[in-house]
């Protein structure tokens, strides 16, 4: 297991960025959180298995259909031993 907290830069609040990294986690089997931040940009910190977390920083690269993903950066951390991925507030 290993956590990645994710900053993800460019055109990403205001068109469903968070609703829909939430249902690629969830899909993907991966528990953290996503939350708007007030720069405008968005961060996560994603927790699982790395082939699985990979998977979840390629989709943050590219985001919703409406989304225009500029910069995404990752830094590993250690593990929470998270049960749920929820948005944030």
């Amino acid at each position: 297991m290993k956590r990645y907290n994710l900053w993800i830069r460019g055109q990403v609040q205001g068109v469903w960025y968070r609703a829909s990294a939430r249902r690629k986690a969830v899909d993907l089997g991966l528990c953290g959180f996503v939350r708007n931040e007030p720069d405008g940009s968005v961060y996560a910190e994603a927790e699982g298995e790395e082939p699985l977390l990979q998977a979840f920083v390629q989709w943050c690269k590219e985001g919703p259909e409406m989304a225009q993903v500029e910069q995404v950066k990752v830094e590993e951390a250690p593990p929470r031993g998270c049960k749920t991925f929820d948005i944030q507030r």
